[in-house]
């Protein structure tokens, strides 16, 4: 649940986090929310709408049920997400705040698809200047 009054911020693990508990830099703040690879996975996966647990998981190849279940646990208390039953079903989807992470994520997507490419000409040159 998160709480938005004066000084209070997001409840998590049972405490009130208050905004002197952040870190004063913008950049400790984002990486303390989403710095956890898995994090920004999910979070990435939700962009696209409502998912169920099940549909999460098998998008993210390699993450635990384990991880996974404590991942959106973690992001559910700090505001980024909400968890909704719905009969036997349990979705999750972003809040607000979980989609004002948009840029952030496509930042991610852009540069790691630069750096690719940036690998790809470096190998090509490095094998070309080996020959």
């Amino acid at each position: 649940m998160i709480l938005w009054h004066k000084n209070l911020v997001v409840k998590r693990y049972g405490e009130i986090m208050n905004l002197k508990d952040l870190p004063k830099n913008p950049v400790a703040v984002t990486i303390k929310m989403i710095g956890c690879r898995w994090k920004v996975m999910i979070i990435a996966d939700l962009m696209n709408g409502t998912r169920r647990f099940s549909e999460i998981k098998k998008s993210l190849k390699g993450i635990t049920q384990k991880v996974l279940s404590s991942k959106l646990k973690e992001l559910e208390q700090d505001g980024i997400l909400t968890r909704e039953e719905a009969g036997t079903k349990v979705e999750y989807t972003l809040t607000d705040i979980g989609y004002s992470l948009r840029p952030v994520i496509l930042s991610f997507y852009d540069w790691g698809k630069d750096y690719k490419k940036y690998v790809k000409l470096t190998e090509k040159s490095f094998t070309q200047t080996k020959s």
